[in-house]
């Protein structure tokens, strides 16, 4: 009997859980949560979350990974965040991701968390549309900004990466890749990060 196929296969299950990629069955879908909300002063509007691919509701499910409950994994090919949870769950949020030429993969902590977070563009953003130079010194905070109602500012051994998670009211660009780099989830699904997520945690993106 030719063991050789059952090791290949045996090693690269092993593989998927070390990496944190091997997740199952929904277990909660909180598609109800994305109706109006008042936060801060602002009322952020509801989203049509009918029109949304019900994959990038809010949800728990199984997740089996060997990092450590609190840790963000990005999964940047199926469009996915993940925050994990113990005993064997994460909570799973969809994503909007970096378009072609401004995806990035790594390890980072999230250094800071933001409500309501200032904008403040790169040069090199500036540069491909001068329009933005108004915003040089920094964009108010305001359903209009692109962070949305919150932020968490990635750092790693060099330092800012100049990524974020973050809000957006762009809601029709989740599950696209359409950003400048940085991870978008819906403002609602931001809120709920950050309430979760611990400055200090490790993010992964793969």
């Amino acid at each position: 009997m030719n063991l050789k196929p059952f090791v290949i296969a045996a090693t690269l299950a092993l593989s998927a859980v070390l990496a944190g990629c091997t997740s199952g069955s929904t277990l909660r879908t909180f598609s109800t949560d994305y109706g109006v909300t008042r936060d801060a002063g602002y009322q952020l509007p509801s989203v049509p979350i009918h029109k949304v691919p019900r994959k990038y509701h809010r949800q728990i499910v199984r997740y089996e990974t060997a990092e450590k409950p609190g840790t963000i994994i990005v999964d940047t090919k199926d469009k996915f965040l993940y925050l994990v949870q113990p005993d064997g769950k994460a909570v799973r949020y969809g994503i909007g991701i970096g378009r072609e030429g401004f995806e990035w993969k790594g390890t980072a902590r999230v250094a800071m968390k933001r409500e309501w977070p200032t904008w403040t563009p790169p040069s090199a953003m500036i540069g491909r549309q001068p329009e933005l130079a108004k915003w040089r010194g920094g964009m108010p905070p305001g359903l209009t900004n692109p962070l949305g109602a919150r932020a968490l500012y990635l750092f790693n051994r060099n330092g800012d990466t100049g990524y974020r998670l973050h809000g957006t009211p762009e809601w029709n660009s989740i599950g696209k890749a359409m950003s400048s780099g940085c991870i978008r989830l819906m403002n609602q699904d931001i809120i709920d990060l950050y309430n979760r997520a611990e400055v200090g945690a490790k993010v992964i993106v793969t």
